[in-house]
């Protein structure tokens, strides 16, 4: 099979495949994967846990590959057990407070990097380790503080032995899936990035109900936009693996494209034996021949610039969760002040300045959302001089809601199937305005409020107690939060929850469904300079339907707000499926 133009795929080959198979097995593998897939990389382990791979046999097994016109690069998993030295640690990661478990990895890196000219450490470069050694070397720092400063410390001495050993070594730090917990485990995007020569990104979501992590599956294609904005052109791509998705193949192909679609350069299968004799890989290949296809026609992607500082910490999440809403979003962990909006979650707040740099960005005409657990976290660092919004510590349930834009004059009703609880703010009539609000009983509650201050607004997103219960809410709502969060965007959706928008800087989109049916979806185009849009595939074209209701002067106030004409552009969408549009010129 031809390799694919704007991607590359690779594997990874795990140490325990290694130490018991023999050559004749990794060439039917080989072959396999070329009935089915273009393999362009290996890399292939020498060591994990309690396997090492003698260097004779490594020798043989890289030549194998090489004579298959695949690539060949060195892995390392960074679990071991040591006899008479024995760790109580998570997943047997090593201790990098022991002299022992410290000398034992030195050794694996230089024996790893004489045979590889490039190098992966699999994402069990981090230490959980909580010894008596680890708690005396600790001090009085915080677990996260020193596990920061340690494993900042071992990068760089893994990386000056790699390149002393061999100056070629282009050596890899891969990051989990699990970007909210870096800290606490030692990971340092922030200080690593300088480090290594290149990152990588676990894009693997895995399943939200029934796995310890909480991942909404719209992280396959958040992280890589987070950790691409962290290190420009250096995130050499997206890993995936089937946990999670052993019984949903459409799980893992949805992995594999929103990691492309995210812009990765290289697609990391984990792992090479166990994607062996499966139904996985045939459906893979196809799905792949049909993403590079878009591709060929799509631009970089963009999209609401979402705050998240490097090891920051709360509302785990959030961002997929808003992602899983149908909401475009561009992670970064800078503050994009030059963005017409930034979204800022409560990792927003771990930046000691974020409210001083907030405060600067609404004045000069900039637009912030800002949640509930952001407002929780700087409510004693000034933002109360910024909106009338107190928290109550009250609770409140409902499932009836009502949509009053101050600019529209026009207050319209929806209802969901199921209550949901958000805390009840306070605030100050017609010092800050109520745009969104919950009715409960004989009362109404704020779910969206929005502050005139400076030349921009501040607007206060409140979140459910469980993020999830954002999937309850009525299109309308949902439509009406990412109108205020898409004033640069030429388009966005109005829909139920579980859908992906991805945006491209070339007058192109794309929508996932992970509806359960399929049903029409309304695309709202906003503007006068696009008329329609045409499926990038099909060439199928799609005409406005209808109008929105265009901002009107509010009772005795004497302007209104400029804002483009919006159209309805409905189309059918089935459930589980992707597509892709360009914007029609008039």
């Amino acid at each position: 099979m031809k390799e694919f133009k704007n991607f590359k795929v690779a594997a990874y080959v795990h140490a325990e495949f290694l130490h018991f198979a023999d050559l004749e097995q990794i060439e039917a593998g080989i072959k396999f994967f070329k009935k089915y897939i273009s393999l362009h990389k290996v890399y292939l382990e020498t060591h994990r846990g309690l396997y090492d791979i003698p260097n004779e046999k490594m020798a043989q097994i890289k030549k194998l590959f090489l004579e298959n016109g695949i690539e060949a690069s060195g892995g390392i998993t960074s679990t071991i057990k040591i006899d008479g030295h024995e760790k109580n640690s998570i997943f047997d990661v090593f201790c990098f407070s022991d002299p022992v478990y410290r000398e034992k990895y030195m050794e694996i890196v230089k024996n790893t990097a004489a045979q590889f000219d490039e190098v992966i450490l699999d994402d069990f470069f981090f230490t959980a380790c909580r010894c008596e050694m680890c708690i005396r070397e600790k001090g009085d720092r915080t677990w996260a503080q020193f596990r920061l400063d340690q494993m900042e410390e071992m990068a760089q001495e893994i990386v000056k032995l790699a390149h002393e050993v061999n100056p070629k070594c282009n050596f890899i730090i891969k990051y989990p899936n699990w970007y909210e917990s870096y800290q606490e485990c030692g990971y340092n995007p922030g200080k690593q990035r300088f480090i290594f020569d290149h990152i990588y990104t676990g894009t693997e979501s895995r399943n939200p109900k029934y796995d310890q992590q909480h991942l909404q599956r719209y992280l396959s294609y958040s992280l890589i936009r987070l950790l691409e904005n962290a290190a420009p052109g250096r995130n050499g791509g997206g890993w995936i693996d089937q946990g999670a998705s052993w019984d949903n193949l459409n799980v893992w192909l949805e992995q594999a494209a929103l990691t492309v679609f995210a812009g990765a350069r290289e697609l990391m299968l984990f792992n090479f034996s166990e994607l062996l004799e499966t139904a996985a890989l045939p459906p893979l290949g196809l799905c792949m021949e049909r993403v590079d296809a878009i591709l060929d026609k799509t631009g970089n992607p963009t999209g609401t610039s979402v705050y998240e500082p490097f090891d920051a910490d709360g509302e785990d999440q959030l961002m997929n969760y808003i992602g899983m809403l149908g909401g475009a979003l561009e992670p970064t962990p800078e503050f994009k002040k030059e963005e017409p909006v930034i979204l800022l979650t409560e990792s927003a707040a771990c930046d000691s300045e974020i409210v001083q740099k907030l405060e600067r960005y609404i004045a000069e005409g900039g637009n912030a959302v800002v949640t509930t657990g952001f407002l929780r976290k700087t409510y004693d660092r000034g933002i109360k001089e910024l909106t009338s919004v107190r928290l109550t510590g009250r609770r409140v349930k409902g499932r009836e809601y009502w949509i009053d834009s101050y600019y529209t004059n026009h207050k319209s009703f929806c209802s969901a199937k199921v209550d949901i609880s958000i805390e009840a703010l306070d605030y100050k009539t017609n010092a800050t305005w109520c745009e969104i609000a919950m009715i409960s009983g004989d009362c109404n509650f704020p779910l969206v409020l929005d502050d005139f201050y400076g030349n921009g607004h501040l607007f206060v997103l409140n979140i459910p107690d469980n993020f999830s219960d954002l999937y309850h809410l009525p299109k309308d709502i949902i439509g009406s939060i990412h109108k205020m969060m898409a004033k640069n965007h030429p388009v966005y959706l109005e829909a139920e929850a579980k859908y992906n928008l991805f945006l491209y800087d070339n007058a192109t989109f794309g929508v996932q469904s992970y509806r359960p049916y399929p049903e029409d979806l309304e695309i709202i185009l906003k503007g006068e300079e696009y008329c329609g849009i045409r499926d990038l595939e099909s060439g199928e074209e799609f005409y406005p339907c209808g109008e929105k209701i265009r901002p009107v002067k509010r009772f005795d106030s004497a302007k209104t707000e400029e804002e483009p004409v919006e159209h309805i552009i409905r189309v059918p969408f089935m459930n589980g499926f992707f597509r892709f549009y360009e914007l029609i010129k008039k």
